[in-house]
């Protein structure tokens, strides 16, 4: 049987092709929002959900630290996916005719330059899939959208330019949601582990929570910290470290951990894609 695996895009979505990538020949279904997408996997309508959480030079795409805890999802792995932007426009059209494009905020400001460039005004849209739709309905020969080169196909637009990208290098990571906490046993490869806690209210206590990581040797990859329930004074922290939790020195830290927080949550322990190591 198929797996059914929820995105937030329309068909061409940067998070269509990822899914693809990674469960090639299966079913994708397409979500308006980030919160729908994680909602159809909590309540069983599909089997995952593949939600794009930062990019190499735009930064952090969606708060999903924000959704995790309320769904009760887990974090059963990540993809890496270079982003190729295409500026797409109707058949006929050519880029000395464009005056805007449209896409996702994430994706105008990732093609800056080249808008700049040539005086191509920027408009946001939910979805860069989406704006190709905008494009098709308008049929105006100066209006262009910015999307993959999938999404020109599967809408019928012209690539007026490839990969207008600013940088080369320009990479989205995905982490992959489920309802079942599947934990990969630990076969010598590289594990991220990936979990938010909410430090004690004492002098020192990030300092020290965090202290046991160092001791271990284990390295913490990613740290943010965010307000909690909009209170100025209390802070949660999202965390991804370099770990699987079978390891000694996994455990250690988290005792460590336990006696400075008031709360852990675990979000997923899955394995390093090999992106993060080229």
């Amino acid at each position: 049987m198929n797996l059914k695996i929820a995105y937030q895009g329309v068909p061409g979505a940067y998070s269509h092709i990822a899914c693809q990538n990674v469960y090639p020949n299966q079913q994708y279904i397409p979500h308006l929002s980030f919160a729908e997408a994680m909602n159809a996997v909590q309540t069983g309508t599909v089997d995952l959900a593949m939600i794009p959480v930062e990019n190499s030079n735009a930064g952090r795409v969606s708060d999903v630290h924000f959704l995790l805890p309320e769904t009760g999802l887990h974090i059963v792995g990540e993809y890496f996916l270079r982003i190729e932007h295409m500026l797409l426009g109707l058949k006929g059209s050519k880029l000395d005719d464009i005056k805007t494009a449209s896409s996702h905020p994430q994706a105008l400001a990732q093609c800056s330059g080249f808008l700049q460039l040539h005086h191509i005004q920027p408009v946001q849209r939910i979805d860069t899939a989406l704006s190709c739709q905008d494009i098709i309905n308008a049929q105006d020969k100066t209006k262009a959208a910015i999307a993959s080169k999938l999404a020109g196909e599967i809408y019928g637009l012209d690539i007026l330019q490839p990969n207008i990208e600013n940088a080369r290098n320009n990479t989205t990571r995905f982490l992959i949601m489920s309802r079942n906490n599947e934990i990969p046993e630990n076969d010598g490869t590289k594990f991220i582990t990936s979990f938010i806690f909410k430090a004690k209210n004492i002098p020192a206590a990030l300092y020290k929570a965090l202290g046991g990581f160092a001791t271990n040797g284990i390295n913490i990859t990613k740290l943010e910290s965010y307000l909690l329930k909009g209170k100025f004074v209390s802070a949660q922290f999202y965390v991804e470290i370099e770990a699987h939790p079978s390891e000694q020195s996994f455990k250690n830290a988290f005792e460590e951990l336990r006696f400075f927080s008031e709360e852990i949550h675990m979000l997923g322990s899955y394995q390093a894609h090999p992106y993060r190591y080229l």
